[in-house]
């Protein structure tokens, strides 16, 4: 990984309006859905710069989660906003306990596992995946990795993922690199 990481963190994107009233669809990418509400300010990403927004009032209806930002009151304006990103400070995020790490934390680390005594370094975390049971790593090859495979490993701490160390920009796991 090169250059400086962000200070901030995409946590949703505005999905369209609701209404006339200058309401807009939020797609979550929280778990759950509605922790998003938790990380105030937002700052949304549009075509034409970064605008910060307050919200005044939301709903959590069957079909998702509507807001509506204070001072937009029209649908046409509303709808400017297009489909914003919506970025918060990562300093808004809540402190995890000992061992878990957000996703953010974990891209872009060195995977290695040992194999006869010896380090292979299997390639770097470029994406997460969530497939219901488990998260899901996804590792793609970088120079001097093992070889040029992208690899699916499940990150299940004490299984498959035996350490995170984020100091060394590091993750070992127990991983066969035939698979």
């Amino acid at each position: 990984m090169s250059g400086t990481p962000s200070a901030t963190l995409v946590v949703g994107q505005l999905a369209g309006v609701f209404g006339v009233k200058g309401w807009v669809k939020v797609r979550s990418f929280t778990q759950p859905e509605e922790n998003i509400l938790d990380y105030r300010p937002w700052r949304l990403k549009t075509s034409t710069g970064i605008r910060t927004v307050e919200i005044d009032a939301y709903n959590l209806r069957p079909q998702g989660l509507v807001v509506h930002f204070k001072g937009i009151d029209d649908r046409d304006v509303a709808a400017l906003l297009g489909r914003a990103e919506i970025e918060v400070d990562k300093a808004e995020l809540p402190d995890l306990p000992e061992g878990e790490f957000y996703w953010h934390q974990l891209m872009g680390l060195k995977v290695v596992t040992d194999v006869a005594g010896s380090d292979l370094f299997l390639g770097r975390i470029a994406d997460m995946m969530e497939t219901g049971a488990n998260d899901v790593m996804v590792i793609r090859p970088d120079e001097g990795s093992v070889d040029d495979r992208e690899r699916l490993v499940p990150y299940v701490p004490g299984i498959y993922v035996e350490r995170v160390d984020l100091a060394a920009g590091a993750v070992r796991v127990n991983w066969d690199p035939e698979f």
